[in-house]
């Protein structure tokens, strides 16, 4: 109920991994659609950039007006604070204060004149102002750091890098919101360069008890979590996508026109191999680089396929294996009985 700058920046740490969600799943896939040519019908979601841009904007930003009151000279404190955000943010649309100038906030009795509230992306939050040019503040003097480097404990050592003379930096230390937003950029960074996996999950109740479904709770987190819209894009769109090479590699032992061997373009040989396979043509879509396809049931479909003939190829390889064995050791058998029997007939 009372949120100050710790929740503060951990909500924005929470903007910035949905907004990395929708980039790589709303944004990229219906970008995707159109890159390979398929034929695609936009569909409208709730871009977060903007409460994202309203935290960490770098000269309008939340975070940056915060930085410049603990580094502006004269009496700074969280009212003055407050009273910068209410002259900067005044107009923007998912910033509200009971100080703003906005006549759609002045009769807002839930929201006390020390607060400020953001409309989060997973709803609105109230924030007490108190304690945000402190919190911000970093408080870790650098002749204590220097006394904690000097230290015979080498983790105690490890952990204070700054106090170091090598490096001594006689600027003030970063804030805690500013290293905080480093921190996130750099997880960004990280987290673009990869291949994400999400598991979302639900909680079905504030008990933690079993057998209890809140069903109101539940929405709430299916609505903030953006599922909504990522079963909307899934179900107007194809559950599965692949470049059309290893999809021939993969496949191309369940059609006699492919297998062993196919002499031609990779994207004419799955052509070839969904015919023969009868598979309906409203179940994929040929893109430019990758095969499309649309419902999961139609890729079970073909790996259950490629199970059954796994199986018969390893039957067929079985089979002439032991046809070879055999036939070699009758071959062996019957040059044998020749050879005996000939030194037979030679002593009769």
């Amino acid at each position: 109920q009372d949120n100050s700058f710790e929740q503060f920046i951990i909500n924005y740490c929470n903007e910035k991994l949905q907004q990395i969600f929708i980039e790589l799943t709303l944004k990229e896939e219906q970008e995707e659609y159109i890159r390979e040519g398929i034929e695609w019908t936009n569909i409208e979601y709730f871009n977060n950039a903007i409460i994202c841009d309203l935290i960490e904007n770098n000269q309008t930003g939340i975070l940056a007006m915060l930085d410049e009151e603990c580094l502006r000279p004269g009496t700074v404190t969280d009212d003055t604070f407050l009273e910068k955000l209410n002259q900067v943010c005044a107009t923007h649309q998912h910033f509200e204060s009971r100080m703003s100038k906005c006549s759609r906030f002045l009769n807002d009795t839930s929201l006390p004149h020390s607060c400020f509230r953001i409309q989060h992306y997973a709803g609105k939050v109230m924030y007490q102002v108190e304690g945000f040019v402190d919190k911000n503040n970093d408080l870790l003097y650098r002749d204590l750091s220097q006394a904690m480097w000097k230290a015979n404990h080498s983790l105690i050592k490890a952990l204070f890098p700054e106090g170091n003379p090598a490096k001594i930096n006689l600027k003030r230390p970063p804030t805690a919101g500013s290293q905080f937003k480093a921190s996130v950029a750099t997880l960004m960074k990280n987290l673009q360069t990869k291949n994400p996996n999400y598991i979302r999950c639900i909680k079905p109740n504030d008990k933690k008890a079993a057998y209890i479904f809140n069903e109101a709770l539940v929405c709430h987190q299916i609505r903030y979590l953006g599922l909504l819209e990522n079963v909307r894009v899934r179900r107007a769109g194809y559950a599965f996508r692949q470049a059309y090479e290893p999809c021939l590699e993969r496949y191309k032992m369940l059609c006699k026109q492919t297998w062993p061997h196919w002499r031609g373009p990779a994207r004419a040989g799955v052509e070839v191999l969904f015919n023969e396979l009868g598979i309906p043509e409203e179940e994929f879509s040929f893109g430019r680089s990758k095969i499309f396809i649309r419902n999961p049931r139609t890729l079970f479909k073909l790996e259950d396929l490629r199970k059954q003939r796994l199986e018969d190829l390893a039957t067929l390889i079985e089979k002439i294996y032991r046809g070879w064995k055999c036939r070699t050791r009758f071959l062996l058998m019957k040059k044998s009985q020749i050879v005996i029997a000939s030194l037979f007939r030679k002593h009769a």
